[in-house]
């Protein structure tokens, strides 16, 4: 036995030691990556899609500037005129007026007052070129060749649809240095969808990186921008190739050779470009390091404290078990005056007293005694149920003797009109009372109450105009509040309020209205299947089916939130007083 013992309890404090450092050590910080990773990518996924809107408004504006040449009909007649063979049959005027529209009234139309938009270039199928800009430009490089460019050659591919186009060098202009994102279009007769030229609005790379600096990159944590084809677009740092690559592919993890990187992306509709944020693995693990040293503190710490108490509690308890076996092993041998020395006061020593009373009373006598108490005990029971109340009296006359000494007379004398009050009414023979009545009853009894609990107990009664001559069966409300009190208020900690309405319910239907009554109390409450229904409750209930056979009764509670109690009775069947 005393090996059998020593075993549970070595067992016991492994696991006491074992469960502490699994948690702490591995599921706390496991939990806490978890944790940080879904934050960062909840909050990021909500700023991305603001900055795709972003983007995508950004990109309609340059959108909106390549379809401008519809809107004008002179601008369309020239880019037809310099489109066809007609164009050598014009006069000299009629040439310089179609050039001045396309090089004039066009750049007009095409004004745009955000900066970052640096202006567009429309290139006619005559082989012109017509330069936009915002800045001081001189003009299209002479013999450029246009029509061998990636951005000219998906215009046309696009047939008329919005071309997207990729970070490249503006070289095409005299002058020019920045680095742009665009968007092409290619121009078509309306009527004989015959190709007139081709558009393209320009962007400076500079407005994306206004965009992502609003996001409020922090430690360590990069941002990057790439076309539907895995090209780079923008990126807030350095992005190795194989980064670019991974990120291309769809990859939620990225490896990349200094760092491991969790990635939160987000796809711009119009253009198919992907928006991606990464977040450095080695600043979620900088976070992780004060978790382990607090976590490995507290496991050595409770490896430390484990250890005393096992000693301890090993010594404690098995040098008692042991002295009982041997008590009872002279029991066994006929020594019926052996005797195990008692001392203290716990579990043990009650064991030790019981072994006693076991060894000098013999095993009948003390099942008789068993079943004696059990007898008694049952008897108390019922007695109890049939008596009115009689935990309350008690508290109430101990209240009045605390009363009493502390010359607390004019309360006392209140108390006792109050209880004496009480009496008289649950002694009237009438099987009946009206509301009022009831609610008074109700008052006195809260009010020895409160004579108990003091400040812990307030009570509310709002009674509605008309209901307070409504007959009721006698002592209905009392065990509804009796149950908050002892099941509501006693157990909690906390002042409490306990509520009573009365008030007519009219749905609609005049067959429908009914007399509700409300008895409700936030005090601790209770789970809906533990069953606590009480003998009160269900007395209650089983009077009201009695007496009106289309009432109802619904019982609310919740733990923490207190439990309320609905009695409805069809207005049709309640008897004014």
């Amino acid at each position: 036995m005393r090996q059998s013992i020593r075993l549970k309890l070595t067992l016991l404090f492994l696991l006491t030691i074992i469960l502490p450092i699994v948690v702490i050590v591995v599921e706390l910080p496991a939990y806490y990556v978890t944790s940080i990773k879904e934050q960062q990518s909840s909050l990021m996924a909500g700023t991305l899609a603001a900055l795709t809107s972003h983007i995508e408004t950004y990109l309609d504006d340059l959108d909106r500037m390549t379809v401008t040449p519809y809107f004008y009909d002179d601008v369309m007649r020239a880019l037809k005129l310099k489109s066809t063979y007609g164009w050598n049959l014009l006069t000299d005027y009629e040439r310089y007026e179609a050039g001045q529209t396309l090089s004039t009234t066009l750049p007009n139309a095409l004004k745009n007052t955000r900066k970052d938009i640096l202006g567009t270039i429309l290139l006619p199928m005559d082989g012109s070129v017509y330069v936009s800009s915002t800045s001081n430009l001189t003009g299209a490089v002479e013999g450029y060749p246009f029509e061998k460019q990636d951005w000219y050659i998906q215009a046309l591919r696009a047939d008329g649809d919005v071309a997207f186009i990729s970070v490249h060098e503006q070289d095409y202009l005299n002058g020019a240095r920045a680095n742009v994102f665009s968007v092409a279009r290619l121009i078509k007769d309306p009527d004989s969808r015959r190709p007139l030229g081709v558009i393209m609005a320009d962007a400076d790379t500079v407005a994306i990186e206004r965009m992502i600096m609003g996001i409020g990159l922090k430690r360590g944590a990069l941002a990057a921008i790439l076309d539907d084809k895995g090209k780079l677009i923008y990126a807030s740092g350095p992005i190795p190739d194989e980064v670019r690559a991974q990120l291309a592919k769809g990859h939620g993890i990225v490896r990349a050779a200094n760092d491991d990187y969790n990635v939160v992306s987000k796809t711009v509709t119009r253009s198919k470009w992907g928006l991606y944020v990464l977040f450095p693995e080695s600043a979620v693990k900088r976070k992780l390091d004060r978790v382990y040293e607090v976590g490995f503190g507290f496991a050595g710490g409770g490896i430390v404290v484990a250890v005393i108490l096992y000693a301890a509690v090993s010594h404690w308890m098995v040098t008692p078990f042991k002295r009982m076996v041997q008590t009872m092993k002279r029991v066994q041998r006929g020594d019926m005056t052996a005797f195990y020395p008692v001392k203290g006061s716990d579990e043990v020593a009650q064991l030790g007293a019981n072994l006693n009373t076991m060894i000098s009373r013999l095993g009948e006598l003390i099942d008789r005694e068993y079943r004696a108490v059990l007898g008694r005990r049952n008897a108390e029971f019922h007695a109890l149920q049939s008596q009115i109340q009689p935990h309350f009296l008690y508290n109430t006359l101990n209240g009045f003797i605390g009363l009493n000494r502390a010359g607390q007379r004019a309360l006392l004398e209140r108390a006792i009109l109050s209880l004496s009050g009480m009496l008289r009414y649950t002694l009237e023979k009438n099987d009946r009372a009206s509301l009022r009545e009831e609610m008074a009853f109700v008052e006195q009894y809260c009010e020895l109450q409160q004579m108990r609990f003091a400040d812990k107990l307030e009570l509310d009664i709002d009674l509605a105009p008309g209901v307070q001559d409504m007959l009721l069966p006698k002592l209905l409300l009392q065990p509804l509040v009796e149950n908050a009190v002892i099941h509501g208020v006693e157990p909690s900690a906390a002042p409490c309020l306990l509520t009573i309405r009365a008030d007519v319910e009219a749905p609609g239907e005049p067959d429908a209205a009914c007399l509700c009554i409300q008895v409700s109390d936030d005090g601790v409450g209770f789970e809906p299947g533990e069953g606590r229904s009480g003998v009160g409750l269900t007395n209650v209930r089983e009077r009201l089916m009695l007496a009106y056979g289309q009432a109802s009764m619904l019982v609310q509670s919740k733990p923490g939130l207190g439990t309320t109690v609905k009695l409805r009775i069809p207005l049709k069947d309640v008897v004014r007083a």
